[in-house]
């Protein structure tokens, strides 16, 4: 799930970091993708929807000059599955919908958000209250119904990191994938310098940091590589019974693994 974003830094500081036609192309994208939704995502069948967020997606890491690279795609099923991701930063979401768009769980505060709230709402995002237990109880049940038709993707660190581990998993919203009974998939998201081959923290959205100053921080930090690794599923036919924190468990060391060690 991800941060909310709290403005700190001033428009004039960022027009000293970032030339002004970085910031009119960021605008223009986010504009068209509001008349996307608008005036075309009510006549488009799930498919064309799916390849219009793909392509908007992917024109957004374009701007910020992040590349994209998946490996173990092929792992993936053509059935329904809930994805397992660690959580970095507010443009995972993004990079993730580049590769293979998603439904996603995020806490209500993103609703709140300028614009990007207004949007996750439109592309079907399940909200959650992080203090509520007895709404987390609906939300699982709400994602068995959409995992019988489609994937979802949660984050359940709850909350974004630096990237170089990864935290504990809440694993409540675990029992959806039990309860529809769907394939669940670990995700390692990870981000490099092209120049370095090192692991990046220009893509961290932590702490106070604002929206508009993760942006900054991207568009700064024009050679860079976003990593999305895609494990093997957890393997339901072993002889023990699973349950929320097998699936969680499992799907925490099988992230750690490849967060841990960048060249495996």
């Amino acid at each position: 799930m991800m941060t909310n974003p709290t403005p700190q830094i001033s428009a004039t500081a960022l027009q000293r970091a970032i030339p002004l036609w970085r910031w009119l192309m960021i605008i223009g994208h986010v504009i068209s993708g509001v008349g996307i939704l608008c005036f075309l995502f009510p006549f488009l069948n799930r498919q064309k929807k799916d390849q219009k967020i793909q392509q908007w997606c992917a024109r957004l890491l374009a701007i910020f000059h992040l590349k994209l690279v998946v490996r173990g795609a092929e792992r993936l099923t053509k059935t329904p599955y809930l994805m397992i991701s660690n959580h970095i930063s507010w443009i995972d979401i993004h990079v993730i919908n580049s590769f293979k768009p998603i439904r996603f769980v995020a806490k209500s505060e993103v609703k709140s958000w300028p614009i990007f709230g207004w949007m996750a709402t439109q592309l079907g995002t399940v909200f959650i209250r992080r203090d509520s237990t007895r709404q987390a109880r609906l939300v699982v049940e709400q994602m068995a119904e959409v995992l019988k038709s489609e994937s979802v993707c949660i984050f359940p660190e709850g909350t974004s990191t630096s990237g170089g581990s990864v935290l504990p998993f809440k694993h409540g919203l675990f029992e959806a994938a039990l309860v529809a009974q769907t394939p669940v998939f670990p995700l390692a998201v990870q981000y490099f310098s092209t120049e370095t081959g090192l692991r990046s923290e220009a893509t961290a959205f932590i702490g106070e940091m604002g929206l508009l100053e993760s942006m900054a921080n991207i568009l700064k930090s024009r050679h860079l590589q976003a990593r999305l690794t895609v494990l093997e599923p957890f393997p339901y036919g072993s002889q023990e019974v699973p349950d929320r924190k097998h699936l969680a468990n499992y799907c925490h060391e099988a992230i750690s693994r490849i967060v841990d060690d960048p060249n495996m």
